[in-house]
Order: structure tokens, then C-alpha cells, then sequence
């Protein structure tokens, strides 16, 4: 419970450097303005133009806090949660303090209204959507998450253990040293899969702990399962969520290559561009001539590990991570399943 505790307080204050967490604060902060524009005008007419003046004085300094909030926005996570609030709200209190100074000084503003008023009603400001932040991040909590990824790791656990310890069984004998190896890489696989799957790891991780679950299918499969890594050499090393991946992989060798008679390949792309890493998955299935409650299978497991996902992704990097899937058909009826992941190359904070 500890641990819970320490995350929901880390929750507590938002990622200044990430672009949702930008959007929202701008967008609250004209709702605000707008909900003010309105207690104080006679009408909507009369409320649009005094949130149109107010606005023009409010966007310079929504757009200055946001900048250097997010330049000291490591520096604030290594705060206690309610120091670095505090800090947040007295520093936009004296940024509104000080544009109404200047606006004063150069003729654009008469300064009717008093420097206390200013003050109250940014740190206010400030204070409500620092709230709606602390709010949001514990209907997210990463315990509702990790709940949901047991319960998947949960299901799709048994047929993998039985299926690779008897693959390790037929090897025992003809090819004793290899079957140990498969006993090790199946072991390093389980205990990722028992650690707490709310800590972050390395990229290169999750990728070698991919590769050592493909060795241990391609065990059971043999030729029938083909792996074509397209992984450039040098690669911004970022953390990730535990169990991105695999459960991908997973589900592309169980529902879409196993039931083939003739095996598929199975490719992994990874390209960095633009301070962004696209990750692609894909592999063929059978198509429309494949039966009614096969495709249903295939389409409910896959829609598991994909939700899963794109909810710890969300949670861990709001809007700029996305999870996209794809099918299509070529004229023989053999489908190709697509999934595309776009991450930034930075680890998120947490």
C-alpha cells in the first residue's frame, strides 16, 4: 500500500512538458476566463467581449507559464507533490502580478483593477485546474491499470506455459543444452511478467524480452513461424511501459500465424524520426474463408491486449503516445494484421 500511496502522490502534479497536459491547460484556463466573462456581463453579447478582452491579456501569460513550467518541469517532480503546488500557484500568482505591471507601464492596460484582485484570481485559477489535474490522475490511477494487465497476463498465461514446457520436453533428450536455454529464457519471461508492471524499463528491454518469447515459439513452430527484425542499430534508449509489446506478439503467433497450416512471418519494425519512435507490428491470418468462431476468437483477443495497452499508454504519456490497428485483404482472402505505435523520445515522468 505504500507504494500506491507514493504513486498517487506523484500523480498529483502534471507533466508541464507534455503536449496533452498543455492543451488542457489551455483550454481550462479559457473556460475559466469565459465562465468569469459571463458572471460579470449582462448577457451573452456583453459576456463574448469582455471574455474577448480579457483573453487578449490572458493567452501571453497562459503561454509564458506554460513555457517555463515546463522547462523546471523535471525539477518540480524531484519536489514533494504539495510543495511543488504551492510553488506552481505563487508562480503564476506573480506572473499575473508582473504582466499587469508591464501592461500598465506601456499604456495598455489603466489599472483599474486592484494587484491583490490579480493575484487571487490567478493563483485561484491555478489552484482549480492543478485540482482537476490531481483529480483526473487518480480516476487513471495506474492501479485500475495494473489490475487489468494481471488479469490479461492472467489469461493468456496457461497455454504458454504448457505449450513451451512441452516443447522444452521434446528437445530434453536430442538437444539437452538448448532445452536448458529455453528453460532460462522462459523463466526471465515470467518473472517480468510477476514484477510490478507500474515501474517503466528500457526499451532495448522489452525488445530482448520479446525476442527471447519468439525463441521459445519457435520452438513449438519451427519453420512455420518466420521473425524478421527491422531494429536500426543505435536507438534512443527511452523507458516504456513493462509488457508493451510481447502481449502483441503473443496474440499475433496464437491467433493470427498458428492457425495457418503453412506458418507466416511475423515482422517487428522500429524507425526513430522527428523525436518520435514508430514501433510496427504485423502478421497474416486467415482470412474470410477462415470460420465465423475462429475470427471471433481472434478479434476478441486481440481487442484485450490492445486496450490494455492503449490505456497504460495513455496513462503514461496522455496524448502524445498512439496505438493504431489495421487489417487488410489482398484478393486471395489472406489478411494482414497491422499495429503501429508512435511513442516520443523521451521517458515519461512518473
Amino acid at each position: 500500500m505504500a507504494n500506491v500511496k507514493k504513486d498517487a502522490e506523484r500523480l498529483s502534479l502534471p507533466d508541464f512538458g507534455n503536449f496533452g497536459v498543455m492543451l488542457r491547460v489551455l483550454l481550462g484556463a479559457n473556460l475559466l476566463a469565459f465562465g468569469m466573462a459571463l458572471a460579470r456581463s449582462d448577457g451573452v453579447r456583453d459576456s463574448v467581449s469582455q471574455y474577448i478582452t480579457l483573453s487578449i491579456r490572458l493567452q501571453p501569460l497562459l503561454l509564458f507559464d506554460i513555457l517555463l513550467l515546463a522547462l523546471v518541469n523535471n525539477r518540480l517532480f524531484r519536489l514533494p507533490a504539495r510543495v511543488a503546488q504551492a510553488g506552481i500557484v505563487l508562480f503564476v500568482a506573480l506572473s499575473a502580478a508582473l504582466l499587469r505591471k508591464i501592461l500598465i507601464s506601456i499604456g495598455l492596460e489603466e489599472g483599474q483593477t486592484s494587484p491583490a484582485r490579480t493575484v487571487l484570481l490567478a493563483g485561484a485559477a491555478a489552484g482549480v485546474l492543478l485540482y482537476y489535474f490531481e483529480l483526473r490522475a487518480r480516476a487513471f490511477s495506474p492501479v485500475l491499470a495494473e489490475a487489468r494487465l494481471q488479469a490479461l497476463t492472467a489469461r493468456i498465461r496457461p497455454h504458454f506455459l504448457f505449450n513451451s514446457l512441452n516443447a522444452v520436453l521434446s528437445l530434453i533428450r536430442v538437444e539437452p543444452r538448448r532445452a536448458e536455454l529455453a528453460l532460462e529464457e522462459l523463466a526471465e519471461l515470467f518473472r517480468v511478467m510477476m514484477r510490478d508492471h507500474r515501474e517503466l524499463l528500457p526499451l532495448s528491454d522489452e525488445l530482448a524480452l520479446c525476442a527471447q518469447y519468439l525463441d521459445l515459439e519457435k520452438l513449438r513452430l519451427g519453420e512455420r513461424l518466420t521473425v524478421a527484425w527491422e531494429i536500426p542499430r543505435v536507438f534512443p534508449n527511452i523507458k516504456v511501459p513493462q509488457l508493451m509489446i510481447q502481449p502483441l506478439l503473443e496474440n499475433a503467433v496464437y491467433y493470427g500465424i498458428e492457425p495457418l497450416s503453412d506458418g507466416g512471418t511475423l515482422r517487428i519494425r522500429l524507425t526513430c524520426r522527428n523525436d518520435k519512435i514508430y514501433i510496427d507490428l504485423s502478421n497474416p491470418f486467415s482470412g474470410t474463408d477462415a470460420p465465423v468462431s475462429s475470427r471471433m476468437s481472434r478479434h476478441e483477443g486481440n481487442h484485450m491486449a490492445i486496450a490494455n495497452i492503449r490505456e497504460r499508454l495513455s496513462l503514461h504519456y496522455d496524448l502524445e503516445a498512439q496505438l493504431e490497428t489495421e487489417e487488410n485483404f489482398d484478393h486471395d482472402g489472406q489478411g494482414k494484421y497491422l499495429v503501429h505505435i508512435v511513442l516520443p523520445c523521451r521517458s515519461a515522468i512518473k
